[in-house]
């Protein structure tokens, strides 16, 4: 019996993700949350989920992982086994970020004939990637024609609510609780991203445990002072 993902009220609360860290359901990714729930319902062999870094791509796929048993496929996997032994690998199967793996003919190959050995098995796999197939140049045709062809589900980026229930969540697992006057202060000033919200979070963690301090206000202006520098510094040398 599949086991739904039920979607959260946006006030900073979060939900248990199967034994995993909590998974933010919002608008920007509850289409790629509908089409997990609708597994084994999918009209075609694999479904992809796309977005970009730090949206929760992996955790996603982690949730229905652990759903469905599924069988996590490495990098090291698709350089060493043929199709034939990464489909025994369990009857349902995550490849993540293969992105990365297109434009590698043998590489393609391989995804090309995974496919077709889940599609004559009536069986599933989750497939995550930066950006959807549309927008990606395949060097297999036929591979490019199945995933095109696939159910695809963007993560897009973060609105308010959500990035203000993500920074929570990410001080939260550093065992850090903030005041609604620091997420105030920092939500109007940051960059608008998950990879952002990320790299706040951890630079703060690690100039408070080094100064000794609390995550105040204080320490997030300078916090964002010095990504703002950093910014600054990498324009120049482009």
């Amino acid at each position: 019996m599949n086991q739904k993902i039920h979607q959260i009220p946006l006030d900073l609360a979060h939900r248990p993700a199967q034994g995993r860290e909590d998974f933010l359901v919002a608008p920007s990714n509850q289409d790629a949350v509908e089409w997990i729930d609708r597994w084994p319902d999918w009209p075609a062999p694999a479904l992809i989920i796309y977005g970009p870094v730090a949206s929760g791509k992996s955790h996603l796929a982690a949730v229905w992982g652990a759903q469905t048993n599924a069988a996590f496929i490495q990098t090291s996997d698709l350089e060493d086994k043929d199709a034939s032994a990464l489909a025994s690998a369990a009857k349902t199967l995550v490849v993540e970020n293969i992105h990365l793996w297109i434009g590698d003919a043998e590489a393609e190959k391989k995804l090309f004939h995974l496919y077709n050995i889940l599609k004559e098995e009536n069986r599933t796999c989750l497939f995550t990637m930066n950006m959807a197939p549309s927008h990606i140049e395949f060097t297999i045709p036929d591979l490019a024609s199945r995933l095109r062809a696939a159910p695809a589900a963007a993560i897009q980026p973060p609105d308010d609510q959500l990035l203000s229930a993500l920074i929570v969540k990410l001080f939260a697992d550093r065992q850090i609780q903030i005041t609604h006057e620091v997420l105030d202060y920092i939500l109007p000033r940051m960059e608008r991203s998950f990879a952002a919200a990320h790299d706040i979070v951890v630079t703060a963690d690690q100039l408070a445990l080094s100064e000794k301090k609390g995550i105040s206000v204080p320490l997030m202006r300078r916090v964002l002072l010095m990504r703002q520098e950093l910014a600054s510094a990498g324009d120049l040398f482009r």
